[in-house]
């Protein structure tokens, strides 16, 4: 599933009876109806995985396997609705997200030097416009800015973050609402500092 097919083809949002209809078809071997599946999903899967990562080549690794855990998935005739498709999508992306971290930790203990190194030369070039909101999001704890991406990014409601997590919908809104405050209060003070400056 290269870069460029993503950006070629149109992104589709079909409604949940078409999803269920796709998920089946793409399941008994419908290449067509796995297409719309990749094409309905697998920008805001990467855009979700990039925004967490900031590595565009690994972001693109990353929702490569996640379409291949759901198609094999689906091949096998093991998927068991419980729930909406995209927030089952979205839970195996950040599994694989947060197994691809756990795996990079491990092999950074042997060349931390060299992947720090490695780390600072694939950030995401800021412009002055985005620069501060980036700063911003990283000084988050990480449960608030996953929130944050997951509504932002991958444009999820929050009953289906609260799938993904498997947190109640209580929770994840005043997480939101927490990130958000906290977001605001840094850009604010941000903002004063640089027009003093």
């Amino acid at each position: 599933m290269p870069s460029h097919d993503r950006e070629r083809q149109p992104e589709v949002s079909p409604d949940d009876a078409r999803v269920r209809e796709l998920v089946v078809r793409a399941g008994e071997g419908d290449e067509d109806a796995w297409r719309e599946l990749v094409n309905a999903y697998a920008r805001r899967v990467y855009g979700l995985l990039r925004s967490r990562s900031c590595d565009p080549a690994r972001a693109e690794e990353i929702t490569q396997s996640v379409f291949v855990t759901v198609a094999r998935v689906l091949g096998k005739g093991q998927y068991q609705e419980q729930g909406r498709f995209d927030a089952w999508l979205f839970r195996v992306a950040m599994n694989r997200l947060r197994d691809d971290a756990r795996a990079r930790k491990r092999r950074s203990t042997h060349a931390l030097g060299d992947a720090a190194a490695g780390l600072e030369a694939e950030r995401v070039p800021l412009t002055p416009d985005t620069g501060g909101l980036h700063a911003a999001l990283e000084g988050l704890a990480p449960a608030d800015r996953e929130v944050i991406e997951l509504r932002h990014r991958a444009d999820m409601s929050f009953k289906q973050i609260a799938e993904v997590l498997g947190q109640p919908l209580g929770t994840v809104l005043a997480r939101h609402h927490r990130a958000l405050r906290k977001l605001r209060t840094t850009l604010e003070s941000a903002n004063t500092t640089g027009s003093t400056a």
